[in-house]
């Protein structure tokens, strides 16, 4: 029973609806779109997860405050891949992302209204954080606001998905019909009109193509009478080379929602596939395009709130370190990292750094070193004596 039987059988005294009787169920289609811009999601927020959050004080690397926030635990109910996690969905579904930090925790606000400036600080009002509104007034410098872009991305992606969507659909209703089961009978059906008989007669055929037609019974018999006729006219059966062919249009429907969404976040539609070909390519191009514009828009907004101009430019600043994305073979490391230290580009605690290890407690550890085949250009007279 629907909606409208409802409210009919409400004028006749009955005034409650069963939760069977009122089921509304999402459309198939929707569901392919929903995976594609989740999946997407779950690949950046996965990314920036993995990214070390580098903390600097007057260019030396320390581990204090913003460090822990921000790696380990921004607040007492979330750790720091929640957090990211959360920070992504808002950013990819709203285009943007409110950052409050109250009482040394970093919160992602749920609900906000702002009142916007042009030559002094935007201000927030009614934030929200779950269930909890702050009554506090907070300012354009005291909050991290990230945008992702001028247009909602997730508007362009359903404004395309409209037409496509209903492509889909309806290619998945003509699929169903041209596999439905169709049967002609022939025979005398002159007969009395009475109730009893019709029912008999309706018992003896639904009752048995019951069975006939449930593609989970093994096996099945129909009786057909004397005086009967029965033809499959189910289209199925007549072209199975074009029912292979609506179901590779299908699919074909589909990989074309997952190209539009990868386009649309920049991931290479391949990881969304699960495709481990040219994945080292893949990568590269996802940190490229999707990773690093994100990172630098992340890393500007922490910078610009969290530490004044001053420190800034005295190197007391956050860096992004997004190399940990990418997992590389130690063997296909050890030319270039031997390469960086006979030059003097990395000590051996970075070395120990990059492979996922604990830096050592030594002077030397942190160390430059130079081979004797290098020297300054400058001082090279050229000739023998």
């Amino acid at each position: 029973m629907g909606f409208v039987k409802w409210v009919k059988n409400l004028f006749n005294g009955k005034k409650e609806l069963s939760l069977s009787e009122c089921v509304y169920n999402l459309g198939i289609d929707y569901y392919y779109k929903k995976i594609a811009v989740d999946t997407c999601i779950d690949l950046i927020a996965n990314s920036i997860s993995q990214c070390e959050f580098q903390t600097y004080k007057k260019g030396k690397s320390v581990r204090e405050n913003n460090y822990y926030l921000l790696n380990v635990r921004p607040n007492k109910n979330q750790n720091a891949t929640e957090f990211f996690h959360e920070l992504v969905t808002k950013l990819v579904y709203d285009n943007e992302c409110l950052v409050v930090m109250i009482d040394d925790q970093l919160l992602v606000a749920d609900d906000y209204t702002v009142e916007e400036y042009a030559l002094k600080d935007n201000i927030y009002k009614n934030v929200s954080v779950g269930d909890l509104t702050f009554k506090d007034t907070f300012f354009e410098s005291k909050v991290m606001h990230f945008k992702l872009r001028n247009e909602r991305i997730i508007e362009v992606i359903d404004g395309m998905y409209e037409s496509l969507g209903k492509l889909l659909v309806s290619t998945i209703n003509y699929y169903k019909r041209k596999n439905n089961k169709r049967l002609l009978i022939k025979g005398d059906f002159l007969r009395a009109q009475d109730d009893e008989t019709q029912k008999a007669i309706d018992e003896m055929f639904e009752g048995q193509l019951k069975n006939w037609f449930d593609p989970d019974t093994e096996g099945s018999a129909f009786q057909l009478q004397e005086g009967y006729e029965l033809d499959d006219m189910s289209d199925g059966t007549q072209s199975a080379n074009g029912n292979s062919g609506l179901s590779r249009d299908i699919a074909d429907l589909i990989n074309d929602i997952i190209n539009y969404v990868s386009m649309a976040f920049h991931v290479p539609r391949g990881l969304v596939k699960g495709d481990v070909v040219e994945l080292e390519g893949q990568i590269d191009s996802f940190l490229m395009f999707g990773i690093n514009p994100i990172t630098e828009n992340i890393k500007d907004e922490f910078n610009g709130k969290m530490y004044t101009k001053e420190e800034f430019l005295e190197r007391t600043y956050l860096k992004i370190d997004t190399t940990q994305i990418k997992v590389t073979d130690i063997t296909k490391l050890a030319t270039a990292l031997d390469k960086l230290f006979a030059i003097g580009g990395i000590t051996i605690n970075g070395i120990i750094e990059r492979l996922g290890g604990e830096p050592i407690d030594e002077e030397w550890a942190n160390t430059r070193y130079v081979t004797k085949n290098y020297e300054r250009a400058d001082a090279i007279e050229g000739g023998d004596e």
